[in-house]
């Protein structure tokens, strides 16, 4: 796959994954050396091959990242109609699951682009309870660099 020809693509993919699964996976390595991975539901993908999270709940990203930048984001389309037509014509429409290999960058201020496009993707829980405490104080952003994109390998169900 390749990252910047099929990041329109890819963008797309993970739009869909974090409606079907409401997160991405984001694994980074500690100065134990021991991989950790942590689920995050704020992740957006810019036009450049670059993204950004809101950094509020993580607490192992912001430690790993003053020993070792280096990520990998896993973003599923758990969409069980995707798995099921796959399944019954034993191939993928479009790949299912996508990892992005990157960099954390720069923590600082939320941009109004960056909070308004938050906004936009929790405007279905506006009215519930736990809005307010999940996405009510979102400030800080961590910016990420992606340098690498690689599809799910699926054997011959995989899309060609």
């Amino acid at each position: 796959m390749n990252l910047i020809k099929d990041w329109l693509a890819i963008r797309a993919h993970f739009n869909k994954s974090i409606r079907s699964s409401l997160h991405v996976s984001i694994a980074s390595v500690g100065t134990d050396n021991k991989p950790t991975v942590t689920p995050v539901g704020s992740l957006f993908l810019n036009g450049d091959q670059t993204g950004f999270y809101f950094e509020i709940f993580v607490s192992k990203l912001p430690l790993h990242e003053k020993q070792n930048k280096n990520i990998c984001v896993l973003a599923v389309n758990s969409n069980k109609w995707v798995w099921l037509k796959a399944l019954f014509k034993l191939k993928f429409k479009s790949n299912p699951a996508i990892k992005l290999y990157g960099q954390l960058g720069n923590r600082r201020p939320a941009t109004d682009i960056e909070i308004s496009r938050l906004e936009r993707r929790m405007k279905a829980t506006k009215g519930l309870k736990g809005h307010n405490y999940l996405w009510g104080n979102m400030a800080i952003v961590r910016e990420i660099k992606f340098m690498e994109a690689e599809g799910a390998n699926l054997g011959k169900m995989a899309v060609q």
